[in-house]
């Protein structure tokens, strides 16, 4: 999952820098690049903050409750959404900047994917979040 987060963001840059006639076909649409640039920043501006904080929230209302068994979907499909709140202002960031030629979009972009760092999956991880002690006998 967090791998296709990082791939969908990059093959639209591989398809733009590849060039094509998409690319800045709207450049001249002043109006549409005012738009897209406001959106792209209140996309970011709400996305990102929600998706590490909603998180944050669900996990001691909702994951850390239940049982370990039951946890481990919850906590699996609670990182999901997250991504895709993240993933939202990535690629919208991504195709404005492609569409426009604005870097409005493109930093962005940049912005969602180094928040999506907070998000890197791993061992240690679930275990500090789930409260799960490692067995030392083992």
């Amino acid at each position: 999952m967090y791998l296709c987060f990082w791939l969908l963001p990059l093959a639209v840059v591989v398809c733009g820098e590849a060039g094509g006639d998409w690319v800045g076909s709207l450049a001249e649409v002043k109006r549409a690049a005012y738009w897209s640039q406001a959106a792209v920043i209140l996309l970011t501006a709400v996305c990102i903050p929600l998706s590490l904080k909603l998180f944050s929230w669900v996990l001691a209302g909702k994951v850390n409750t239940v049982p370990l068994d039951k946890a481990l979907p919850l906590y699996a499909r609670w990182c999901g959404i997250r991504l895709a709140l993240l993933l939202i202002p990535a690629l919208a960031g991504v195709l404005s900047y492609y569409l426009f030629l604005n870097n409005t979009g493109l930093l962005c972009s940049m912005m969602a994917l180094v928040a999506s760092l907070f998000c890197v999956p791993g061992k240690g991880r679930l275990r500090r979040d789930l409260h799960i002690e490692k067995d030392d006998n083992r």
